[in-house]
């Protein structure tokens, strides 16, 4: 292990037995033996990688690839069949969260449990109490039974005392879904913050966005195998493209459109259009102009669960703007015909430059349909010299 590597995996291969109809009791297995047959699996074959201090690293794949067991073994819940896995520092660990935690002691006896088995002192606990606390957002309830407790509340708790152990090492797996919005931006918030702090940190996810915002690399597994390694922006176009042709609308056919298109297919795009207040398509817009943009679609086969979405990106590839229709807590679409979709923008508050948009139809899992990239390009323009990414409405007051 390197000085600079916090994490080295080597030649890690992990099975599984998956019992075909196994007897519950000592009884059941000896009369009914054929019950404890099994298959072995194969959930990881041949997995090596590195992680320097510092980075963080998100690991995708679809459901059953082997991601949530690969980080078990990185902590140490389970361990492998084969090949060799060192972590070096303190590691705290978001997976089954609350673990350690008893039903009828209060949130604040809670924490001394759960924060020991982290690794940590009852002074440092101390010194961390009201910390944990305060980012629970539980002061009125700390006291009282986490039995109690909604799960929402529950998983309040048992994340804000992982997330302040000052580890070296974060593990996550999927849960930056945890309580309301606010809870939800304030833990992603934190999480950003621990990574400047130089927590170096493994995160699975299939929320795309949340890695490309927090980690330096991705790793795609597919069938036990690392498929592809390297920057979000690189290997989550080549999964998504993968994920798309592999989907099947009951029987038709996936396809990829082109290098910068890529899905199913079953809902396609026909043509995006941007249109200024009187309807009128435009590829140049004031600053602060109202802007509609409609997105034609031709349908080839029915989508049940669709997700419209787009996002827009400065010419130099800042990422201004995204948002989808399932963000914007809108139920999936049901499409059945072709159609379009629209999206208003009161203010178009973008300075001046060159931007490109985006636009996809998805399924609910997140699964391509038609993600066009590059859809359209506009460029903004106004008379005041503002400085930075967008404009804010604002208004000055002074009292010289």
């Amino acid at each position: 292990m390197g000085q600079e590597d916090a994490i080295v995996i080597k030649n890690v291969g992990k099975k599984f037995k998956v019992f075909l109809d196994k007897g519950q009791s000592f009884k059941e297995r000896m009369l009914f033996k054929n019950r404890c047959k099994y298959e072995e699996r194969n959930v990881l074959k041949d997995i090596s990688f590195t992680v320097k201090k510092g980075e963080a690293v998100g690991l995708v794949g679809h459901n059953g690839c082997g991601k949530s067991t690969l980080l078990k073994l990185m902590t140490r819940i389970l361990y492998p069949d084969k090949g060799s896995i060192e972590m070096k520092g303190r590691v705290s660990s978001l997976i089954e969260l609350g673990a350690g935690f008893h039903p009828d002691m209060s949130g604040r006896e809670n924490i001394y449990t759960n924060a020991s088995i982290f690794g940590l002192t009852k002074k440092e606990i101390d010194a961390r109490l009201e910390d944990i606390i305060k980012f629970s957002e539980l002061e009125a309830f700390i006291d009282n039974p986490v039995r109690t407790y909604s799960s929402g509340m529950y998983m309040r708790l048992a994340f804000s005392v992982a997330i302040n152990v000052d580890a070296d090492i974060l593990l996550i797996d999927e849960i930056l879904a945890v309580g309301d919005t606010n809870f939800q931006a304030k833990c992603f918030n934190r999480l950003k913050e621990i990574k400047k702090q130089g927590t170096t940190i493994v995160i699975v996810s299939h929320s795309l966005g949340q890695i490309e915002q927090i980690c330096d690399h991705s790793i795609w597994i597919d069938g036990g195998l690392i498929r592809e390694y390297g920057s979000p922006y690189d290997v989550h176009p080549m999964y998504l493209e993968y994920m798309g042709s592999h989907l099947n609308f009951g029987g038709s056919t996936s396809e990829k459109k082109s290098d910068n298109r890529w899905g199913s297919m079953a809902a396609e795009v026909s043509s995006v259009q941007m249109l200024d207040k009187d309807g009128n398509e435009q590829t140049s817009f004031v600053v602060g102009a109202p802007v509609k943009i409609r997105v034609t679609y031709e349908l080839k086969e029915n989508v049940p669960d669709a997700v419209f979405g787009i996002g827009i990106f400065r010419a130099d590839g800042v990422h201004c703007y995204g948002t989808n229709t399932r963000i914007d807590k809108m139920p999936d679409f049901e499409i059945t015909k072709s159609g379009y979709f629209e999206v208003d923008i009161e203010k178009l508050n973008l300075l001046p430059s060159e931007y490109i948009l985006d636009v996809s139809i998805e399924t609910g899992d997140g699964i391509p349909v038609d993600f066009y990239k590059n859809a359209k390009r506009f460029i903004t323009y106004s008379p005041v010299s503002d400085i930075g990414v967008l404009r804010l409405d604002h208004k000055w007051e002074t009292n010289c």
